[in-house]
């Protein structure tokens, strides 16, 4: 059997993802795909903690432009967080994986507040754990949310899943001769303002050598790929 290179992680999911080929809420089938692929690595023994985004439902900045206070619009996308956690913490408790969802924000008859030690032990003890709500502040997006989270649970890697198979030097859709990046650093991304991450969420990494993997969340079997060492996706690190 193939052995892990990471012991603790933080995956980080966009809430469209969940959508599959909806144009909004949570497709029951990508949710099950999405509960087997982290079964897949919970069993080699990996410390599993995951981010998901709110897109599928309420996205904050989409109506700061449509006039909504900007402070109101995120917390709705907080929200909109939880919902896609508890429904992700349904499926993983499905297929035998003990799961605690933790907030940043206080919805104490839901889930449990953020509390580091707690989630940390919680990992210690063969739990997934799903941090909903980003960071539970205004202007911070779930990627910022999921490289913090990964840097208070010292977390060896975060996994960046998406609908591509990783970086590109241009838009693959609109340029079939955009050229595939294996690896590069975190400065390079912030120069070329490759849009991967927001950039705080990249500066982040970069401050505290958080290494990023990008990868394609639909090819079956990638997350487990990347878990053991395979080259799958995009590597950026320092």
């Amino acid at each position: 059997m193939a052995m892990p290179r990471y012991k603790r992680l933080v995956l980080k999911l966009s809430g469209e993802a969940l959508m599959g080929g909806q144009g909004f809420g949570i497709s029951p089938d990508v949710l099950k795909y999405v509960a087997e692929e982290v079964r897949s690595i919970f069993d080699l023994g990996v410390e599993v903690a995951i981010v998901i985004g709110g897109g599928n439902f309420f996205r904050g900045n989409a109506a700061e432009a449509h006039g909504m206070d900007r402070a109101s619009a995120d917390k709705m996308g907080m929200l909109a967080t939880v919902i896609n956690s508890l429904a992700l913490q349904d499926a993983l408790e499905k297929r035998g994986i003990q799961t605690r969802v933790q907030t940043a924000i206080s919805i104490p008859e839901v889930a449990e507040p953020f509390i580091l030690r707690r989630a940390v032990r919680h990992l210690e003890k063969g739990r997934a754990v799903i941090f909903a709500a980003g960071t539970g502040n205004p202007y911070f997006t779930t990627d910022t949310a999921a490289v913090l989270r990964a840097q208070e649970i010292h977390a060896e890697v975060l996994l960046k899943a998406t609908k591509v198979d990783g970086l590109y030097d241009s838009d693959p859709v609109k340029n079939k001769d955009a050229r595939f990046i294996r690896t590069i650093t975190y400065q390079e991304v912030l120069e070329r303002q490759l849009g991967v991450m927001d950039m705080t969420a990249i500066s982040l990494a970069m401050d505290n050598q958080l290494p990023l993997v990008v990868f394609n969340l639909r090819g079956k079997g990638n997350i487990r790929k990347v878990v053991c060492g395979e080259e799958i996706g995009t590597f950026i690190n320092r």
